[in-house]
């Protein structure tokens, strides 16, 4: 593909699959945690002013920008947890907690382009009683979809404007020529 944007396109409508392994992970007591990664052909500085702007509404626990690594402190959604269980067949929960963790990292070149690839982890704790504390639970992936695809529109976006700009300077050194 030539068309930056057609791949950009690609790679932030890529779902990744899910599977029937999840079963089998809890099943062998392994760690049922998802990473949900894409690929954005841009630089870093947009990549990361993009995340920062995508989670300006969450309050930042840890943002190292020369690790690439940012974490949202733990943000209590029972509510939204509660009414998304009560169309299952599962129990309400006494109290819930969500944090992400967003890692930014240099990943590759695309056509002499730099590709950056972004993941981010959702980890979702529920308290079912008093007497049993925090359990982790493996998360719906929305939250994760929905934050890269930010990412996504917003490093598109920022492209956008800086080849508009690029063309208006363009045109007036042409017009001065004249």
């Amino acid at each position: 593909m030539r068309n930056p944007f057609l791949l950009l396109l690609a790679l932030t409508l890529a779902v990744p699959a899910g599977g029937c392994s999840t079963t089998y992970r809890r099943s062998i007591g392994q760690d049922t945690s998802q990473v949900f990664t894409r690929i954005f052909i841009t630089d870093f500085n947009t990549a990361w002013q993009a995340v920062l702007e995508s989670l300006k509404s969450s309050a930042l626990d840890v943002s190292n920008r020369d690790g690439g690594f940012i974490q949202t402190r733990w943000t209590e959604n029972t509510e939204q947890k509660n009414f998304a269980e009560s169309f299952g067949n599962a129990n309400a929960f006494l109290a819930s907690k969500f944090r992400l963790k967003v890692t930014v990292s240099h990943s590759a070149f695309y056509n002499g382009k730099p590709a950056i690839k972004v993941t981010v982890q959702k980890d979702q704790l529920v308290q079912r009683d008093v007497l049993e504390g925090w359990r982790s639970i493996e998360t719906d992936s929305i939250e994760e979809n929905t934050l890269l695809y930010r990412i996504g529109r917003i490093i598109y976006m920022r492209m956008k404007i800086a080849k508009i700009e690029e063309e208006k300077v363009r045109k007036s050194l042409e017009e001065t020529k004249f």
